[in-house]
């Protein structure tokens, strides 16, 4: 059954250091309340599963006699009765003398998630078809970490068990009660304190053994303090509905209160009545409801909600009828919902890229600003947004940069959006310069530089400050000394050149040798392409051997044939498919050659190629993967960040779809047919509010609970390369790129 969200509240979480910073490059809501949102995931514990089948972040255990429903080891999912749409964790046991089970429930792990839930209290909803005796409730352990009652490792700890019906009392048919539970009522059963703040999982477990079968619902787990009363929320106003090939796009008007918790939105089929489909965040006002096929006619509303589930009077209601669009269609929605992380999600005060959403809104990336920037240049031209505010944006990321922490020039992987600061996210080594990430940033600089450069006193201040930012990065500092034969990835005033990791090709870095020989202030020679880029020396080949545990290609040439593809240049079977995009967003891989191969294009082109055969052969035999379902590339998975790759220690079965649809220039028919399938056959649990979400793991039933800087504007950038061009030309035009080729022509006929 579908419950009213309305309900009465009963009261009563060496070589390891060379793989990770070799992948740790690939490694935004409304601006001005795109903090209400990271404020939420500081309270919530559970609130909506991705998946409708079974919940990723649970685990489920019955033994002896006793009876837990499960799903392959995991919680159910109740689609059916909820408080707030479209899900809840179904609970359904019988416990038997002797017997035991454990039905665990865990917050989803999202990486810069910053640790720590503010409140004193853990609330959470419960509901049961049929009645339930205080007494034969379960009972109930609090842990720092996952799979609680077996977690004694410094710092994780967990709680002496809680009697939940103590809490609830008994629990009435058909009715939701929450529950509350004061965190000061924990007493640790650990050889450590339990520290209710880190708190990571519940684990619900056996109780009395009445032998009896129950069911129990459960909803909304969240710490926070008591509520302050308020008044009723106002209804959303202006919201309108856009229909799409597969889906329809709900837009409102913010709602300013701070007790705003969500928003609820109402569908209605039949022009009748009107059911809850899903909630979203503070700090957001879109949805995407999809539909399923094209033909499909919907009438939306949508209530706001404060902390204590109360709804506002409903908005107005707002119709739209999905539609078959054109392959060319497709691609300009696909690039616009992409465009939303950049526009909506940016940081609202530097304007730069947040790393994940959600996640830590402290943090902005220098990487993936500089893939933004080039997004931005994509929206503006595609309309997304006007030229002034594509200029306004970036005269705000410029004059920010202009005034963060530089390092001879280059800028830390990542800063504080709010005071240019560097965030030592990787450790106290990581506290300097990262010239890698400084060449993607610089990459989408010089792109805009040359779009925005209309005769207007905007666009000709805009065009200085790039310039000045170009002009002032000390590329031959990170040398290391003046004759040396690499450019190295970090330097800090502290540390100096302390992780001394040198950059060699071939992976996404070719940026960093490319603009440090073009620099016209401070340049490197072009014969350093050879000693360090693509060298021969040992340390050369011991570093490709290093990362990819193969010979393949340990001297930047390969040769080989993969599936009958030959690969003139990359290690193993090519890597991870970031390796084609990073540098080649603003760069034109088809006015690249070496000794080594005459054209990148054609080489990217052949890894995006064997990576798809790769993926339809699947040595290992994942689910999911085929024609269609392919382009393994970095991202998270179920075991945390892997640069994906077609390979045996990196192919871990989960897809990253903007593997293949960056790919678009080189593989534009098998990426419109992954997108079609990502989007068309999965978009239920793909498509959200900035396209595709990031990865999904088929086999574990996972999917990524985050949007990923690095990921969404490689679609954004590459797929407007392919369809004519812009970025491609852009950045090319710069006056400084020309004679940087003819010198690296001078220096491959050495």
């Amino acid at each position: 059954m579908t419950k009213t969200i309305y309900s009465v509240r009963i009261l009563p979480r060496s070589s390891a250091w060379l793989r990770l910073f070799l992948f740790v490059a690939a490694v935004l809501l409304l601006p001005a309340l795109a903090h209400a949102a990271s404020d939420y995931y500081r309270h919530v514990v559970f609130d909506n599963s991705l998946t409708p089948d079974a919940y990723f972040y649970s685990r489920a255990q019955a033994s002896g006699k006793s009876f837990l429903e499960q799903q392959n080891g995991r919680l159910p999912v109740e689609t059916g009765t909820f408080l707030t749409p479209p899900n809840a964790i179904r609970i359904e046991w019988q416990s038997a003398p002797e017997g035991g089970w454990t039905a665990e429930i865990a917050s989803p792990d999202v990486r810069n998630r910053l640790p720590g839930l503010d409140g004193h209290n853990l609330y959470f909803w419960v509901y049961s078809p049929l009645p339930i005796a205080a007494a034969d409730l379960p009972r109930m352990v609090l842990s720092n970490a996952v799979e609680g009652l077996q977690v004694a490792e410094f710092p994780a700890s967990f709680s002496e068990p809680l009697d939940l019906g103590k809490y609830s009392g008994d629990v009435p048919a058909g009715r939701w009660v929450q529950v509350r539970i004061p965190l000061s009522d924990c007493r640790t059963a650990s050889i450590y304190p339990f520290k209710p703040e880190y708190l990571r999982a519940i684990t619900f477990h056996q109780g009395r053994a009445d032998d009896a079968r129950h069911t129990l619902i459960v909803d909304e787990i969240r710490v926070d303090d008591e509520p302050a009363a308020g008044s009723v929320l106002p209804a959303p106003k202006n919201v309108r509905a856009t229909g799409y090939d597969r889906h329809v796009e709900i837009e409102w008007d913010a709602v300013e209160p701070a007790s705003l918790a969500r928003y609820v939105v109402y569908r209605s089929l039949d022009g009748g009545n009107f059911s809850p489909v899903g909630i979203q965040l503070p700090g957001n006002r879109r949805y995407e409801d999809f539909l399923g096929k094209a033909g499909v006619h919907a009438e939306y509303k949508v209530a706001a909600s404060d902390w204590q589930y109360r709804q506002s009077a409903f908005s107005a209601v707002a119709g739209a009828t999905t539609r078959a669009l054109s392959d060319d269609e497709l691609l300009t929605m696909l690039q616009q919902a992409c465009f939303h992380y950049y526009w909506e999600g940016a940081d609202p005060h530097s304007g730069m890229a947040r790393e994940n959403i959600p996640g830590d809104d402290r943090i902005v990336a220098t990487g993936a600003s500089g893939f933004a920037i080039m997004a931005l240049v994509v929206g503006v031209d595609r309309g997304f947004i006007t030229r002034q505010q594509g200029v306004e944006r970036l005269t705000k990321i410029v004059d920010f940069l202009a005034h963060a922490q530089r390092y001879h020039g280059a800028w830390s992987h990542y800063m504080d959006g709010n005071t240019g600061r560097t965030m030592a996210v990787f450790g106290m080594y990581d506290d300097g310069g990262d010239l890698v990430e400084t060449s993607f940033l610089m990459q989408g600089l010089l792109a805009a530089r040359q779009y925005f450069h209309g005769p207007g006193a905007s666009e000709q201040a805009l065009y200085r400050g790039i310039t000045q930012l170009w002009e002032t990065v000390e590329w031959d500092w990170y040398r290391e000394t003046p004759t040396g034969d690499f450019l190295y990835w970090h330097w800090s005033p502290e540390w100096a050149f302390q992780i001394h990791h040198p950059l060699i090709g071939f992976n996404e870095v070719m940026m960093t040798y490319l603009l440090a020989i073009a620099s016209p202030t401070h340049s490197v020679p072009a014969s350093m392409y050879y000693s360090g880029w693509a060298g021969q020396s040992k340390i050369n080949t011991s570093y490709r051997e290093g990362w990819s545990g193969t010979t393949d290609g340990n001297h930047y040439g390969n040769g080989n044939t993969y599936y009958g593809i030959k690969l003139d240049v990359g290690v193993g079977r090519g890597g991870p498919l970031f390796f084609t995009h990073y540098s080649f967003m603003g760069f034109d891989p088809h006015s690249l050659h070496d000794r080594f191969t005459g054209s990148y294009f054609e080489n990217n082109r052949n890894i995006a190629l064997i990576s798809r055969a790769y993926s339809i052969a699947n040595p290992k035999h994942f689910a999911g993967y085929g024609p269609d379902a392919w382009g393994l590339t970095a991202s998270d998975g179920p075991d945390g960040y892997v640069p994906h790759a077609p390979d045996e220690a990196d192919d871990r079965g989960t897809i990253t779809p903007t593997g293949a649809l960056a790919s678009f220039p080189y593989t534009p028919e098998a990426s419109m047919a992954a997108f079609k399938h990502y989007y068309r056959d999965l978009g239920p649990q793909l498509w959200d509010i900035y396209g595709p979400r990031d990865a999904y793991n088929p086999g574990q039933n996972w999917i990524s609970p985050i949007a990923m800087g690095l990921n969404q504007a490689p679609i954004v950038v590459m797929i407007e390369n392919y369809r004519t061009g812009l970025v491609w030309k852009n950045f090319m035009a710069n006056p400084e790129v020309g004679p940087m080729l003819r010198k690296l022509d001078e220096a491959t006929a050495k």
